[in-house]
């Protein structure tokens, strides 16, 4: 296994006198694909916000690719960074064409302005949407696509600077189950390639765990209730301590289902 990619040493947020995340202590390693599990409110999207460099904790330290959040050039960390998230597809102007919501990622930006791309760039770009099943859209105005259209779009967008880690916030949240089942199938096989960034995936379904995800952090209230391999802290006891209803937890083959328990 390679370093640590990711390092959270007993990080609290604190806003406006509300605790958002309490003493996360919590490592990220090369070669690691993570899901981050929690009801509303545990505090997952504000994990992602500092695990992108978005954020600053109130307490605490954060390494990011070897470098310590408070003392680097978040602008230049955040370009290594691929992000995935709902807040950041509302950013996005819904005017622009497909192929420049993908290309300008190239310079960090939202939006075309002025700016020119290298050959190499623009070869990339319509490389990534042919991954993902978008080239066809590269026409289209970002605004005119369906939910799952702008979710493959966004993660075309997410890898475009060979990021070496790459954060997705709920990114199944709207999609219908033809929709859903698309993408955990394009995430496997982003998380089977070697060659692939680290990972970390938030959700709040195990349903949505794609498989060849290998780490699971499970969130509530802000604090850590487990975190470790999927198959050592993904059951019931522990989903149940999470969620706060009484769940049990199944596996077939490589997807995971919970339901309430039935007595």
């Amino acid at each position: 296994m390679g370093g640590d990619v990711l390092e959270l040493v007993g990080v609290s947020v604190v806003r406006d006198g509300t605790t958002l995340v309490e003493d996360v202590t919590w490592t990220v390693r090369e070669g690691e694909r993570w899901v981050v599990l929690g009801p509303n409110g545990a505090g997952k999207t504000t994990l992602l916000q500092i695990a992108g460099a978005r954020m600053h904790p109130t307490c605490g330290v954060t390494r990011i690719l070897g470098e310590t959040l408070g003392a680097v050039d978040v602008f230049e960390l955040r370009p290594r960074i691929g992000l995935c998230s709902v807040a950041f597809a509302e950013s996005l102007p819904p005017a622009e064409r497909v192929s420049d919501v993908v290309l300008t990622a190239a310079y960090g930006v939202a939006g075309r302005w002025r700016e020119t791309y290298e050959p190499v760039d623009e070869r990339r770009s319509a490389d990534l949407m042919a991954a993902f099943g978008v080239a066809h859209l590269a026409d289209r105005t970002f605004g005119t696509l369906s939910e799952g259209e702008r979710k493959r779009v966004q993660l075309a967008r997410s890898l475009m600077t060979d990021p070496e880690l790459v954060l997705l916030d709920e990114p199944a949240a709207g999609l219908d189950l033809g929709g859903r089942e698309t993408l955990v199938r394009d995430l496997a096989e982003l998380a089977g390639d070697a060659r692939s960034p680290v990972m970390v995936l938030v959700t709040h379904h195990v349903e949505e765990i794609p498989p060849g995800f290998t780490h699971a952090l499970l969130l509530r209230q802000g604090r850590i209730v487990a975190a470790g391999p999927l198959a050592d802290v993904l059951d019931g006891e522990t989903l149940t301590a999470t969620f706060d209803v009484p769940l049990d937890v199944t596996r077939a083959g490589n997807r995971w289902t919970a339901r309430l328990r039935q007595t």
